[in-house]
């Protein structure tokens, strides 16, 4: 039986572990969701039972990692899509067409698709419209309904929401798009980026003037170096617009003789046509190293044109096997066999190497390793041509006169010549997060490693969390080779210690080996100038790259909460305060409380009541909850005397108004009603609680007891437990949480501090939650 990591094996079985509709697990082991995915893949073929055979043999002990919807879907007998994500169709300029195009992106997130779409169809904001008597309300506004659809397809249990917009350089309200997520909250469910020509490219190099048209009609001009530093000042404020130089992609594109692409899966490493498809897998370079850290150690390279070989063979026969959320993704998918072959584990395989990240040797061996890749991806699907036929859209002499397809080897130009080719892209590199966790925590894609070693909170059945290290695929080796006490070697650097540039020209070497493009994030410290951090953007496009995505730690995407040792501040009303925050303290706060009353019968209510108003934020839900409890003042004691809970998430509207009737009828009778505060803080959620403000609480009722409680505690009705043990020497000099310049931020499905930006997407190294997959 394989042997992972804890954190793997999770992975493992909340994601990618095959079960029945009531929970009970069918794949028993790792080993047996290999075998389902095997069996499935190799049902296409004419000798499946062979086929399944060499599938299973190069998807044991990591060694390839098809995407995580081939891991969980192949084989379910479940109608779901194998393809983690989609670019839609173009979105025409009418108020119908936009409104179809909306409905389809439902439908395909609903089956748990990552989109791409691109705004820059329609008419600007302000534009005329004919017909209507009335001015265009511009991109933007339906961008915003887009969004709105995203969360509401998130809260009905989607697996993930994620969503790309571009918006091309020269549209009239690009810079309207560039500043859109200044606004606190706007389009969070989006990925932005703009699509940067080479025209624009020049004309920033020369100072000239650039023009915002649409449908030939000039809107405005302005320099081009202030729409491009207004691109990277976003950019280097809150880590977005990324940057796609789109007409690289569609000169280097294979198809340039049959499609034009303008728009990019979520994550930006499938730069698709309309209703295009993502069909992802990644070779594990580093479960190929032979003798790692010692002088010869060197990737096995027979063993890796093996791989490849048979990886691209089952990827293309998951286009067979898939449903589709769409008939055109369908048609697209089938017309094109469009696949994209990666890595991951890379900065793994180097360490094991001895090859340190960004360096001439690191840059040497990747280099090789990402041709005999590509080399031995097209030789299998022109072999597969032979043997299955070409993609029905191939046109020889057009193919073959590609940029791309010119810069192979000579002997691969005259296989495709020969026989055609299966597959008309092959290569591409794709976020690797949640499967790189699952294959016993290699690095992620082409990415340097982000930790070697961290803590994660481990949920018990109790509620409580146990601390875990984690450790990196090449660290954990690294100590059980040559103990715990040897010195880590120079060429073990994480992404923190590498510079941007060091980021780039990995970025650029891997990107002349990939036909699609690369997801990744160059991760730059907080400190950097400005001048330094365009200067990403400005080498990338010189290097050749087909993007660019940078993150900074910056206030609008967060970083993680460190502590501090310092005075506690006073609460600031307006100031959000997790998990509770008062909103409207009341002048009769300062009375004074007395002795318990003990009633028999209810208490009348007063035309007036001092009280108080909390704000209580749960993570499941998109809406805040705003807790009132009102107090009476009898014979000189504060007590509570009623409680109203809104929101404006309807969905727990019928409980809270009974849970409040109840708990006022409680308090209006009196006595001791301090085991309200009890009961609720005991109520335990069966899905588990969530982590709010650095503590887990265990229910959203639970929750509510807690504000209950504090608010007992204020008004002198409840003893504050705190005060009783602290003495007043130490209250003042209470850790207190500040945002920090740190790496990590909160996830928002764990709430853990360990959300990185990896690959261009979010992935937690506590739960394994990705945005993207």
């Amino acid at each position: 039986m394989t042997q992972v990591a804890a954190i793997s094996q999770q992975i493992w079985d909340m994601k990618y572990r095959l079960k029945a509709a009531d929970g009970t697990p069918v794949d028993k082991t790792i080993e047996d969701s290999w075998r389902r995915v095997a069996r499935a893949l190799a049902a296409a073929e004419a000798d499946p039972a062979a086929w399944e055979e060499r599938f299973y043999a190069v998807l044991a002990d990591f060694k390839f990692l098809p995407a995580g919807r081939i891991l969980s879907g192949a084989g379910s007998e479940r109608r779901v899509t194998l393809f983690n994500c989609f670019v839609m169709g173009d979105i025409p300029d009418d108020m119908a067409g936009i409104f179809e195009h909306l409905k389809e992106a439902a439908l395909t997130m609903q089956q748990g698709g990552g989109i791409g779409y691109d705004f820059s169809t329609l008419r600007p904001k302000g534009a005329h419209v004919k017909g209507v008597g009335a001015d265009a309300s511009g991109p933007l506004s339906f961008m915003d309904v887009w969004d709105a659809m995203c969360r509401t397809i998130m809260s009905a249990g989607s697996r993930r929401g994620a969503m790309m917009a571009t918006m091309r350089c020269d549209h009239p309200d690009i810079e309207a798009f560039i500043d859109a997520k200044r606004e606190a909250g706007r389009l969070r469910m989006f990925n932005l980026s703009v699509l940067v020509t080479d025209a624009f490219m020049a004309a920033v190099k020369q100072d000239a003037a650039w023009e915002l048209t649409f449908n030939g009609t000039v809107y405005k001009s302005l320099p081009a170096r202030a729409l491009w530093d207004r691109i990277m000042r976003a950019t280097y404020a809150y880590a977005e617009p990324g940057v796609i130089f789109i007409d690289r992609i569609n000169r280097l594109n294979n198809l340039h003789y049959c499609e034009t692409i303008h728009a990019t899966n979520p994550c930006g490493e499938q730069p698709l046509p309309p209703y295009g498809v993502c069909l992802l897998g990644s070779v594990n370079l580093a479960k190929l190293v032979l003798d790692p850290f010692e002088d010869g150690a060197r990737l096995d390279l027979g063993a890796l044109r093996e791989i490849v070989r048979v990886a691209v063979r089952m990827m293309d026969n998951v286009i067979d096997v898939s449903r589709f959320p769409l008939d055109q993704h369908e048609r697209e998918a089938r017309a094109k066999r469009r696949i994209g072959l990666g890595v991951t584990g890379l900065a793994d395989a180097l360490i094991l190497c001895g090859a340190r990240y960004g360096g001439k040797e690191a840059i040497r061996l990747t280099e090789q390793w990402m041709a005999a890749i590509r080399r031995e991806a097209y030789l299998a699907s022109a072999e597969l041509a032979a043997e299955k036929g070409a993609f029905p859209l191939y046109e020889k002499e057009s193919y073959l006169a590609g940029e791309t397809v010119r810069s192979l080897d000579a002997d691969v130009q005259a296989a495709i010549a020969e026989h055609g080719i299966r597959n008309a892209l092959l290569t591409s590199i794709a976020p690797t997060g949640t499967i790189s966790l699952f294959a016993d925590n290699v690095s992620s894609g082409l990415e340097p490693v982000f930790s070697f070693a961290y803590t994660r909170g481990v949920l018990q059945r109790d509620g409580t969390r146990r601390e875990e290290e984690v450790t990196d695929y090449a660290y954990h080796l690294f100590r059980r080779l040559k103990g715990e006490t040897a010195p880590l070697p120079s060429y073990f650097v994480d992404a923190q210690r590498l510079s941007p540039g060091e980021h780039v020209v990995m970025q650029a070497a891997v990107q002349k080996y990939i036909d699609s493009s690369i997801s990744k994030t160059i991760n730059v410290p907080e400190s950097i100038a400005f001048d330094a951090f365009r200067d990403v953007y400005e080498q990338a496009y010189e290097l050749g790259c087909k993007g660019c995505t940078t993150y900074r730690p910056n206030d609008v995407t967060g970083a993680v909460l460190e502590v501090r040792k310092e005075a506690e501040p006073a609460a600031d009303p307006a100031e959000p305060q997790l998990p509770l925050e008062k909103v409207a303290p009341r002048p009769e706060d300062h009375l004074e409380a007395g002795a318990v009353i003990h009633l028999t019968r209810p208490l009348d209510r007063p035309e007036e009541l001092p009280g108080k108003t909390y704000k209580v934020r749960w993570p499941e839900s998109e809406h805040a909850m705003y807790i009132t409890i009102n107090d009476v003042i009898q014979d000189g004691r504060r007590r509570p005397f009623e409680v109203f809970i809104n929101s404006k998430n309807m969905e727990h509207y019928a409980w809270t108004v009974a849970l409040t009737r109840m708990i006022s009828a409680v308090f209006r009778r009196g006595g001791d009603v301090a085991f309200v505060v009890e009961e609720l803080k005991a109520v335990f959620d069966p899905r588990g609680g969530q982590w709010v403000g650095g503590r887990y609480v265990p229910s959203l009722l639970a929750a509510i007891g807690e504000v209950i409680e504090r608010h007992m505690i204020d008004i002198g009705f409840l003893p504050d437990p705190k005060a009783a043990r602290e003495p007043p020497e130490a209250r003042d000099q209470r850790k207190v949480v500040n945002l920090g310049d740190s790496r990590l931020r909160h996830c928002p499905k764990c709430n853990q501090p360990a959300l990185i930006r990896s690959e261009g997407c979010d992935t937690c190294t506590s739960c394994g939650y990705s945005k993207c997959g």
